[in-house]
């Protein structure tokens, strides 16, 4: 099973990444400060991490120089509010991978951590497929029976989500969680409101709702 080390001072923050990667069938450790995340990145025993750079006890910054130093080459995508122009340059001169700000939708963060893990670039769906329902990842169209339809951001993260979890029911916290992000209110209808703008869209008979337990997307030849 892939290991990814999760480095965040942020309670919150470092549970719902945590919580979101198990969910996607990832195994992954969470740290809080700077040591424990040099000392776990240094064994050899994660795939890839995910770095913030206000860790307790020290600066991310630091932590990645000093494991590039040792000349690992483990995949980092530092996720922070840092998020100027000076702070991304300085993360990837110091040898990041990949470089968020926060605040952050987990969709895009796990599609940044699928590429850095991906060994071949043919092994990643550019389209993924339901029947005559189509939405390309790199250009984000979404088509039905060849018709292109017209979503927003939200409508369009509901489907992808539906899309990469064919057959399978998610619950209305999930969705909150990857399409909202760690800011979500968990006593918020918005996802049923969301997911009838959805069904207006692309069909109402296209997204089922399981009682008790959330919604699937409908299995269609």
């Amino acid at each position: 099973m892939t290991q990814i080390l999760v480095a965040e001072d942020e309670a919150r923050i470092a549970r719902f990444v945590a919580k979101g990667l198990q969910a996607q069938g990832y195994a992954s450790t969470t740290v809080a400060t700077a040591r424990e995340a040099l000392d776990l990145a240094s064994s050899g025993d994660f795939d890839l991490m995910v770095l913030d750079l206000g860790l307790k006890g020290g600066d991310g910054l630091a932590v990645l120089r000093a494991l590039r130093g040792q000349g690992s080459r483990l995949p980092v995508i530092i996720l922070t509010a840092r998020s100027t122009v000076r702070d991304v340059v300085a993360g990837l001169d110091e040898g990041a991978d990949d470089y968020m700000a926060k605040p952050f939708r987990f969709e895009e963060l796990l599609a940044r951590i699928r590429v850095r893990l991906r060994t071949d670039p043919a092994d990643e769906p550019t389209v993924l497929r339901a029947g005559d329902l189509a939405l390309d990842v790199r250009s984000r169209r979404v088509s039905v029976d060849g018709r292109d339809v017209d979503l927003s951001a939200r409508e369009y993260g509901l489907l992808e989500a539906f899309l990469r979890h064919p057959g399978q029911v998610l619950s209305r916290e999930q969705l909150l969680s990857q399409v909202w992000g760690y800011d979500f209110d968990p006593s918020s209808n918005v996802v049923d409101v969301y997911v009838r703008y959805l069904r207006g869209k692309v069909g109402a008979d296209r997204v089922e709702t399981v009682r008790g337990m959330g919604y699937r997307l409908a299995a269609r030849d």
